[in-house]
């Protein structure tokens, strides 16, 4: 140890006292008649502190630091605080000669030459006690229990808290020796204080607390000794066993520094370990433990044998089923039960034994005498084997671990390397006290000797570096060496012998030192070197320890070229070289190994284009314009993009000039390339043409479509950009374009709400299923809507859709089916138009009777399923309205009491009710009036028809006016079986004369009535006409008949009296002949909807805007229903 002088100052008065501030920041000195305080880091006069008149004998600084106090000749004790500042001060009788703090607590104890005092901050006064003679000196215990006084006469008085004398020690010298200091011991692990003392007399004595003395020296004199014991301890592979305290010992765990204690609570006189064994000789026994499992990380040990038996040896070793005992010239081998099985009498002193493994119970011994003879014993053979004699005495050795090399340190300090096969000496190096090879690598080993480590591989020189201690183990990069008494791992770094390797090419030995432990640099110095030496084997290990992906895809790329019988070195060397970034070696090797190109397509992904055209000089032209379509590519990725157009359009690559100038919007660089270019560079000029249309430019891309003569792209065109005329136009030219004109049209249409228009181009187009969903969705949303008139025009379209479609024979049946449904739909929605105009608008305009007779219509429609949005509850309010109003008071009793039966808005309740009472003060008949007639059989029919709209006699359906839903005299009648339409058509404009009827009346009595009957005199042929036939006849029957003509009948019709529905195929022809000539009816030659001409002129009151003939036509919500 030693002292540095830090900082000095010089006080002007005698220091009599100083105290440390317990942190260690300041110091506090006694000189003079002032207080000293100092900043200990620099010697720093903080601040003189003044408060005494006289000198100042004495400091003490509280335990916390927080308080001190200075004692002075002035008879007075200050008190100051940690900030310097002075907050108590009391007085003694005499001068005072010292003060100490209570270690716990903040109590003070000052001393003066007459007596002591004791304070603290909780008491207001000063406690004094009277002392016999004066006080040189005081301490406290740690435990702040007791104080120590020491006095002039030589007398040590002990006191409690309180200042009661507990002990009084009297020493031998009395007066002759004043006490000079006393103190403590500030051990806290002692169990009893001790307190030390020192006096005039130069002796120094150690009291306890109970008085009595512990030691003492006379002269003095102070004796330091260090008990010095020999190491003893044994050593295997990674455990150290040593013995601590004589008699533990501690197993070490050299890699983990784990450590476990075994309490022997004996002398350990010796100690041997081996694998999962470990044998300690006591003075009386030899006891043995093992680990508790196999885990070469288990530190925790086990008793296995104990052999009760005292044995003198000088060295023991241990094997897995055997103790072998070493006794200057012999070896014996005793068994874990004490059993003495082989003993072994060698020719010299033994001066150095090891175990090198083997089978349990078959372990080998290397051995080494003081002769200089080296033998191998197996434990289970009597013999020994003599693997070399020297010349000098052992005195350490090891095996390599291969066993076929053995290292020998002689008494002369030299290391000896011997290849025990040939016994030959490989080489030898000096100053060596101890050696060990290294476990994991067969050719490397160290020794030490002259305060260095020397690590040696193979035959290559020795590297060197600062060691203090004895090379005991090498494993790895781990050096395990013995220093005094501990045992350490020195982690040694391999670089040295890696590079001595690498120098001689050596690569498969270099990667071998590299795993016992290089640094990542010396890893890819390793991989670089292997890999330039095209060792891919040792650089992608290399390169796989360093992560490095990049290099392990070029080795891998070039295995792959080898598997396919590439032979180049040249080549792969080359390939190393540039990724290196050896750029014109590469270049070089690439030229040499005849791939000039693969050297040019380096230089050009480099961006070495000044380097690529040195390269290629005066080469071929295809060559040339491939390095400015690279230097182009370059310029590209720079974000240089005006200067890569023009290159690419000087190189031909004209694709990359359009990407390039349509990416960045440069229109007329896209115009200049399109009209350079050839109509027969199709691609390019389409490519043109994508980017005219993606820049909102369609009159250019149509220019360049019509320069290629892409006439579908030209469609497309207009399709997307919505020029439809244009593409109506181009469509009229060439109808193959009909499909891809009309469909995008009509999708376009339906998105912009335009969906009738959309439902006709679908059907132009031939798209007559999505016509169809339009049209269904179109009558849906009018249904939902409440616009019926809307939704009867939409069923109208529907069922002649249908009835296109009914032309394809697979779908006839199906279609036809819903034609006719659809037919009935219209003519449903049609007529509830007005029945829902009445109920929600305060007007109507349409007359009562037509009121009347479509919701009579209506009700006999609807005896099955009620239509989605048509009101059963509005159709009998109208009914029984208009019913009441035009006297029919019995068709209105029941509709009211219908109502009743029914959930009714409550807008209607009152009206209902009020209806439902006065109701019943009319008559239960209706008026004759509006009694319908059947003008097949001129049955009247009731109001209200429990058959629907069929005459209740002859099942003849009644033809209904599309205005006034009158029942019209019309009487649908079919062809004889084997009449054309086209023949009929002529029979009928034939128009042969009539003939004149005589109508004679007769008179039928009869029990119970009187009848009066028409009787009609024809001719000849009247007879044959089934419509007169009929009149008079009563039908009656459940089936309804219809009425068949013959040609002679067709022959006798007037044209003006028939009326035909021309439906399309499949449909045939309808026949209607009206019974009353003079009465006109019109008929709509597209719709087919019939009117009386006194209907029409109401309907025309309405639509002022169509100007139409048909009333139907008024039903579209924009133009005639299908005229």
């Amino acid at each position: 140890m030693r002292a540095v002088l830090t900082w000095r100052d010089k006080a002007e008065q005698c220091v009599y006292d100083l105290a440390f501030k317990p942190d260690g920041t300041q110091l506090i000195l006694a000189a003079g008649n002032r207080l000293l305080v100092y900043d200990t880091s620099d010697g720093t006069l903080l601040q003189p502190l003044k408060g005494h008149k006289d000198t100042v004998y004495c400091v003490a600084y509280a335990k916390d630091g927080k308080r001190f106090a200075s004692g002075s000749a002035d008879k007075s004790v200050i008190i100051w605080t940690s900030k310097l500042e002075g907050i108590l001060k009391y007085t003694h009788n005499d001068s005072i000669q010292c003060v100490s703090y209570n270690p716990v607590t903040h109590q003070l104890a000052s001393c003066s030459s007459s007596d002591f005092g004791l304070w603290s901050p909780e008491q207001k006064s000063v406690s004094k006690h009277k002392s016999s003679s004066k006080i040189t000196c005081c301490s406290w215990t740690n435990d702040g229990q007791y104080l120590a006084l020491g006095m002039f006469s030589g007398v040590i008085s002990i006191r409690n808290r309180n200042g009661e004398e507990k002990v009084k020690i009297e020493r031998p010298g009395g007066s002759l020796s004043p006490l000079w200091s006393i103190c403590w011991s500030p051990s806290r692990e002692e169990h009893n204080d001790i307190l030390a003392v020192a006096d005039w007399g130069q002796k120094l004595s150690f009291y306890q607390l109970s008085g009595k003395q512990v030691v003492g020296c006379q002269d003095g004199t102070i004796s330091f000794y260090q008990l010095i014991f020999s190491t003893v301890h044994g050593l295997y592979k990674d455990r150290y066993a040593y013995r601590d305290s004589m008699t533990d010992v501690i197993v070490q765990h050299l890699i983990t520094e784990q450590k476990v204690r075994i309490k022997c609570k004996e002398l350990v006189k010796k100690i041997a370990i081996y694998k999962n064994r470990l044998a300690v000789q006591l003075p009386e026994k030899i006891l043995i433990h093992e680990l508790y499992s196999d885990d070469s990380l288990d530190m925790r040990y086990r008793m296995k044998e104990k052999i009760v038996r005292k044995f003198e040896c000088n060295l023991l070793v241990v094997c897995a089923d055997h103790i072998i005992l070493c006794q200057e010239k012999r070896l014996q081998c005793l068994s874990f039960s004490g059993v003495k099985e082989r003993e072994w009498q060698m020719e010299s002193l033994i001066r150095y034994i090891k175990v090198i493994g083997g089978p349990p119970g078959r372990e080998g011994l290397l051995v080494g005498l003081k002769n200089g003879q080296i033998l191998k014993i197996f434990v289970d053979s009597l013999f020994a084997i003599v693997l070399l004699k020297q010349a000098t005495a052992v005195r350490c050795l090891d095996m390599s671990a291969s066993r076929n090399k053995l290292a020998v340190v002689d008494e002369n300090d030299t290391c000896l390397v011997y290849d025990i096969h040939t016994k030959e000496l490989l080489f030898q190096e000096p100053n060596a006290n101890s050696v060990a090879w290294n476990t994991q690598c067969e050719d490397m080993l160290c020794f030490s000797g002259g305060g260095y480590l020397n690590i040696k591989a193979s035959t290559f020189p020795v590297h060197q570096q600062k060691l203090q201690g004895f090379v005991v183990g090498y494993n790895g990069s781990r050096i395990f060496c013995l220093h005094a008494f501990s045992m350490s791992a020195v982690e040694v770094p391999q670089s040295a012998p890696m590079y001595q390797y690498l120098d001689r090419k050596m690569f498969r030995e270099a990667y071998q030192i590299a795993c016992l432990g290089v640094t990542d640099t010396d890893w890819r110095e390793l991989a670089m070197e292997a890999l330039e030496g095209l060792e891919f084997e040792t650089a992608k290990k290399a390169f796989t320890r360093v992560q490095d992906l990049r290099y392990l895809e070029l080795i891998n790329s070039i295995e792959e070229r080898k598997k396919r019988g590439e032979t180049n070195n040249d080549l792969f060397l080359a390939d190393v070289f540039s990724y290196q970034g050896k750029f014109h070696e590469a270049a070089r090797l690439y030229k040499r190994s005849g791939h000039e190109n693969l050297a040019l397509d380096m230089y050009t992904d480099l961006r070495m284009f000044e380097y690529a055209k040195d390269f290629l000089g005066s080469g071929d032209p295809k060559e040339t314009k491939m390095l400015i379509t690279k230097q182009a590519d370059w310029a590209r990725n720079i974000n240089e993009p005006k200067a890569a157009v023009e290159m690419y359009i000087s190189a031909g690559e004209h694709g990359k000039a359009i990407e390039i100038s349509g990416d960045h919007g440069w229109v007329d660089t896209l115009i200049d390339i399109a009209r350079k270019l050839d109509k027969a560079e199709r691609e390019p000029l389409l490519m043109c043409a994508h980017y005219f249309k993606k820049l909102d430019n369609p009159g250019y891309a149509a220019e360049t479509y019509l320069k290629i003569g892409d006439l579908k792209s030209l469609v497309h065109l207009h399709v997307d950009t919505q020029r439809w005329d244009e593409a109506f136009a181009l469509g009229e030219k060439h109808p193959e374009f009909k499909d891809d004109i009309y469909v995008p049209y009509a999708q376009w249409l339906a998105e912009n709400d335009r969906f009738e228009e959309a439902q006709k181009a679908f059907h132009k187009a031939g798209r007559q299923g999505e016509a169809v969903r339009v049209l269904e969705q179109l009558t849906h949303n009018a249904v939902v809507e409440s616009r019926f008139n809307d939704a009867a025009y939409y069923y109208w379209m529907l069922s002649m859709q249908c009835l296109d479609i009914a032309q394809d024979p697979a779908q006839k049946d199906v279609m036809l089916g819903k034609f006719h449904h659809f037919q009935h739909l219209a003519e449903l929605y049609h007529g509830y138009h007005a029945i829902q105009r009445y109920t929600e608008e305060p007007f109507s305009f349409h007359l009562p009777e037509t009121l009347f007779n479509i919701s009579r219509f209506l009700l006999h429609s609807l005896t099955k399923d009620t239509p989605l949005g048509i009101s059963k509850v509005n159709t009998l309010f109208t009914l029984a309205k208009q019913s009441k109003a035009l006297g029919a008071y019995k068709l209105a009793r029941h509709a009211y009491d219908k109502l009743q039966g029914l959930q009714t808005p409550a807008r209607f309740q009152k009206s209902i009710e009020l209806g439902s009472l006065t109701i019943r003060s009319k008559p239960f008949q209706d008026s004759e009036e509006l009694v319908p007639l059947c003008y097949r059989c001129s049955t009247n029919n009731p109001l209200l028809n429990n058959l629907g709209n069929v005459c209740i006699n002859c099942r003849q359906p009644f033809v209904f006016s599309a205005s006034s839903y009158e029942v019209l005299h019309l009487v649908e009648f079919y062809l004889e079986e084997g009449i054309t339409d086209e023949e009929a058509i002529s029979l009928i404009d034939l128009e042969a004369p009539r003939h004149k009827r005589e109508n004679k009346w007769q008179e039928i009595a009869s029990n119970t009535s009187q009848t009066l009957r028409l009787d009609e005199t024809l001719d000849s042929m009247g007879d044959d006409d089934p419509f007169t036939a009929k009149l008079s006849f009563e039908q009656g029957g459940l089936e309804f008949v219809p009425v068949v003509v013959n040609r002679s009948v067709l022959r006798s019709m007037s044209r003006r009296d028939v009326l035909i529905k021309r439906w399309p195929p499949p449909l045939r022809w309808q026949y209607f002949r009206s019974l009353l000539p003079d009465a006109s009816i019109t008929m709509c030659p597209s719709c087919f909807q019939s009117s009386d001409k006194g209907g029409l002129d109401v309907v025309f009151l309405v639509p002022t805007h169509c100007q139409a003939t048909c009333p139907w036509k008024v039903s579209g919500p924009h133009q005639a229903w299908g005229c």
